[in-house]
């Protein structure tokens, strides 16, 4: 299949927004923008563990034109599912836009596609405003959620695990059909350090949501993470730095995040041998919480090719900052704590191009949208400190937090 790249002059990054995240493939970073629109024109198959046996877009696709960076040719997205072994699909649309910051585009489309300005000159810019709550379910009940948290206290305790995440959902529904374009745009605007998705799922329903943290960025012989853990909430029209201060001081906090770094650099080391962590945790602060957060950087130094993005997310994807470790037996406790499945909550978002490299984001801070209905989630990282209602409460506020950009009521 042929592709032609080309430089083009800088889009409205308005227009651009709307149009991919109403029916196409948004994942927009505060560096660069990138989306794909005009339908999917082929897909790849992910084996168990996210493995693309061929990364065969290499041999079946032809990328000629104008040269461009990393990510602005053939671009495969996705929102891949919590659990490794579900099966999934990487998607390549027929138009790819990538515009950076400072305005540098570039435009990739398939060889026989019509135009594609046409499609942009017809976008709507988003209008819809937050809505009233119709119907709202808790799965668990906050007080059952508090229960499960005890239960986990207790096999941590054991020092069978040294750390889970569990987390609770809400699902709901509003008056009028959710525009998802109007989602992505509050996004935008409230969180402008978070990247921006939005992302078709395989039961038509659609993630957006703007994720604070890299699971992993793939360019060449290098890897970029910048994992998260330990969080405390910022009350509205107060300055944060006592409450930040407190965070970077908290002796659970800084145990939650220090076991996550090392589980990450101990799972790179197989394939990466030159790794660098920060060596105290600095603070990554949202709108309404703050978290503890750790650049790491890998070099492959060894003979033969570094790990394409898809082979990263193998080796990384649950880490402990939405899974735990060990990562198998908190796979189990999680299947038994909590009442239904992820779905795609907490998996990979982002994308993959011809030559392995890649941005994967977790994806959370999101709601899940089909017509008027919406489902959230939001986890906590228990560790055997953890104390049931303060993580009750730490998930109340993240549930608050993404919703506040579809509901006019707190949750």
């Amino acid at each position: 299949m042929k592709f032609l790249r080309r430089q083009i002059p800088p889009q409205s990054p308005q227009v651009l927004r709307a149009l991919s995240a109403r029916s196409g493939w948004l994942v927009e970073s505060p560096e660069v923008l990138r989306c794909g629109f005009g339908g999917p024109v082929a897909e790849l198959a992910l084996g168990p563990g996210f493995d693309a046996t061929s990364l065969a877009l290499r041999e079946d696709f032809d990328v000629t034109g104008d040269p461009g960076p990393s990510g602005s040719g053939v671009v495969a997205f996705a929102s891949l599912p919590f659990e490794r072994h579900q099966s999934s699909a990487l998607a390549i649309a027929r138009f790819v836009i990538t515009q950076t910051r400072t305005g540098e585009a570039w435009v990739t489309a398939r060889s026989d596609s019509p135009s594609w300005e046409p499609l942009l000159d017809e976008v709507s810019l988003p209008t819809q405003e937050p809505q009233s709550i119709r119907s709202l379910t808790y799965l668990p009940t906050p007080e059952e959620y508090a229960h499960n948290v005890a239960l986990a206290v207790e096999v941590l305790r054991r020092k069978e695990l040294d750390k889970i995440v569990l987390a609770r959902a809400v699902t709901g529904t509003v008056p009028e059909p959710i525009d998802p374009a109007a989602l992505a745009q509050r996004l935008r605007s409230r969180e402008p350090s978070c990247t921006i998705y939005s992302l078709p799922l395989p039961d038509g329903r659609r993630y957006v949501g703007a994720s604070p943290e890299l699971l992993a960025r793939r360019t060449g012989a290098t890897i970029q993470l910048h994992p998260l853990a330990g969080t405390i909430a910022l009350p509205p029209n107060v300055a944060p730095d006592d409450y930040e201060n407190w965070l970077l001081g908290s002796t659970k906090n800084l145990h939650e995040h220090g076991v996550l770094v090392h589980d990450l650099i101990e799972r790179l080391s197989h394939a990466y041998e030159d790794l660098r962590a920060d060596a105290f945790p600095s603070i990554v602060a949202l709108r309404t919480v703050a978290h503890l957060g750790t650049w790491i950087t890998g070099v492959h130094r060894g003979d033969g090719d570094a790990p394409d993005a898809l082979e990263i997310l193998g080796l990384l994807h649950p880490t402990a900052a939405v899974g735990g470790i060990p990562r198998e037996p908190a796979a189990r406790l999680i299947e038994q704590l909590e009442p239904h499945a992820r779905g795609h909550y907490a998996g990979p978002v982002g994308w993959v191009d011809l030559d392995g490299d890649g941005e994967w984001w977790l994806g959370i801070r999101g709601v899940i949208v089909r017509d008027t209905s919406f489902e959230a989630w939001a986890g906590a990282g228990i560790v055997s400190e953890s104390d049931p209602i303060a993580e009750r409460e730490e998930t109340r506020d993240k549930l608050a937090s993404v919703l506040s950009s579809l509901l006019l009521d707190r949750v």
